[in-house]
Formats: C-alpha cells, structure tokens, sequence
C-alpha cells in the first residue's frame, strides 16, 4: 500500500527529471522501509499517508512523507509536520531531508524552518535546526 502510493505521489516529480521507472520508485522504499519509525497517517478512519521520522548521525532523518493526492493542500500535511517538529524540537535534535528538485513539497519545509543545506542535481537536502524557545534580543 505505502510503496502504490510512494509511485503515485512522486510520479510527475520524477517524470519531469526523467527519471521515473516503475519497477525502481517501489523498490527504493522497500529498500529502506523501516516500519518501527513510521507513522500511518489516517483521515476519516482512512488510511491517508506515512511518514518515517529516524535517528541519524546528527539529528533525526525524516523520509517517506506521502500523503494521498486526493488529501493533499488541505492542511492534514503541515499538521503533521508540526506534530514531529514539535518532538524534534523537546529532543533539542535537528531534522534532515531530502526533497526532489522542482517538488512543490518543498515550499512546505520551507514554511516549517527547513533551510537548504546542499544540492545535487536531483535532490535538494534540507534541515531544520530545533526550535529551542529562545529569542535573542
């Protein structure tokens, strides 16, 4: 179910950089699928997403962050992202992902403190650095 819809979330992303093979869209996430770090996102007691929010070496690693397209840019996205931020943020740990090149998600990180890091032709790696509560004045 994730990885039919990892294919349809990202297929006009990876169509646009040529780089859509139906085989490897689906097999990238069994890859690297990690069930206990992930979040079945529901919506009116229907399945309507996931996201993946691991440790890494500094900080957490969010991934597979799908939503159905039929849901999306009606508000369940952001407030889910706010909810893992809000963890990170009372871990004190910064937050990390990679987006496609071209993607509209990213103007949705961008809302929510992610800053570019660095770029490849393909991706666009992001991070956002815990919001401790603190203003310097």
């Amino acid at each position: 179910m994730i990885a039919e819809l990892r294919a349809a979330v990202m297929r006009p992303d990876l169509e646009r950089l040529g780089r859509f093979d139906e085989h490897r869209v689906r097999q990238r996430l069994r890859d690297s699928f990690s069930p206990q770090h992930t979040s079945i996102i529901l919506a009116d007691d229907a399945f309507a997403g996931c996201i993946t929010l691991r440790a890494a070496e500094n900080g957490q690693w969010l991934e597979h962050f799908y939503l159905e397209p039929g849901i999306q840019g009606r508000g369940l996205g952001s407030a889910v992202l706010r909810t893992l931020l809000e963890r990170a943020d009372a871990d004190g740990v910064p937050v990390r992902l990679n987006v496609l090149q071209g993607s509209a998600a990213r103007r949705l990180y961008e809302r929510h403190g992610f800053t570019v890091e660095d770029q490849d032709p393909i991706d666009i790696y992001m991070v956002r650095q815990p919001d401790t509560g603190i203003v310097v004045t």
